[in-house]
């Protein structure tokens, strides 16, 4: 009986190595797998999507000329993410402005089953909650957002965001706390 299942994608630990060799199938199988959250990190600090997209395509060009020095002390997620966060900051600095973080394109995904009723009613509680998240300070929507979506741990949060991996817990906390009492 032949295997009609999709093929898994080996982890990151050994697509970076085969990357790091100079394979470019491992370097687009990383790309495709991470250029998701790399985009959506961008989004939500530059609320561009343009800017976005050129952060997503600065941060894969840095960080495959800069492969070879990968030592694997972060998981390479958390190192990419973090080349995305530093990028978008890069530009807002270069602007002169700063930007909140943006939940625009996150949100939850309605099931092809629900009703419009049901479909409206979430629509309407993502949108709400995103316009929550906008009021939180920036390092605690970063938090929640990394957390909840990326499902990072605080670790990998605190790297990305620029602090302590007790910092980032705290950031997190707080800023579900205040969504908690924005929301009653």
């Amino acid at each position: 009986m032949k295997d009609t299942s999709p093929k898994k994608l080996p982890p990151d630990d050994e697509l970076v190595d085969r990357a790091q060799a100079g394979e470019l199938k491992a370097m687009d199988q990383l790309v495709s797998r991470h250029h998701g959250s790399v985009y959506r990190v961008a989004l939500g600090i530059l609320r561009d999507e343009d800017g976005a997209s050129d952060v997503a395509q600065e941060t894969f060009l840095k960080a495959f000329r800069g492969l070879k020095g990968f030592r694997g002390d972060a998981s390479f997620k958390t190192w990419l993410l973090t080349i995305a966060a530093n990028e978008a900051r890069g530009i807002l600095r270069k602007a002169g402005r700063r930007k909140e973080l943006s939940l625009e394109t996150v949100g939850p995904v309605p099931s092809t089953e629900a009703s419009v009723d049901d479909t409206m009613e979430r629509a309407e509680d993502a949108s709400r909650v995103r316009e929550i998240l906008l009021e939180l300070p920036e390092k605690q929507k970063q938090a929640v957002t990394l957390r909840i979506f990326e499902e990072l741990s605080f670790r990998e949060i605190g790297a990305i965001i620029g602090s302590s991996e007790g910092a980032a817990r705290v950031n997190y906390h707080h800023g579900i706390r205040r969504l908690r009492e924005m929301v009653k």
